[in-house]
């Protein structure tokens, strides 16, 4: 059975700091592409960053590029997303995604996670 959880959403100030991990199971971990989306209310999902199966390379959206971290543990079956100097705007529901690459920046994402939500206080 596939699973793939997020934690460590919750309030926290614009200027503040929160590091989400999502732990995932039932299918070979380390050789996923990953990555973390975004949905804030009555918006569409947004890709927020992604690493692929080495942790080598990763990608981010322009909004949170130098701001957000995302990195993997492949060990541990676990991506991370440290997520800095926060904004309001950041204020969503976060979900992890582990998928594959079908051309260069080209991603079939195949399992999901429930999501935590971020609320970012102005």
């Amino acid at each position: 059975q596939v699973q793939l959880v997020e934690s460590g959403g919750g309030l926290v100030q614009a200027g503040g700091s929160l590091k989400l991990s999502c732990v995932a199971s039932g299918f070979t971990f380390r050789t996923r592409a990953l990555a973390w989306f975004r949905q804030a209310p009555g918006q569409e999902r947004e890709f927020v960053a992604t690493i692929d199966w080495s942790g080598l390379r990763t990608n981010y959206a322009d909004s949170v590029k130098g701001r957000f971290t995302i990195s993997r543990d492949n060990a541990k079956n676990t991506v991370s997303l440290q997520m800095n100097s926060l904004k309001p705007e950041d204020t969503a529901v976060y979900s992890c995604a582990a998928g594959r690459v079908r051309a260069p920046q080209i991603y079939e994402w195949d399992y999901w996670g429930q999501g935590t939500q971020v609320t970012v206080s102005s």
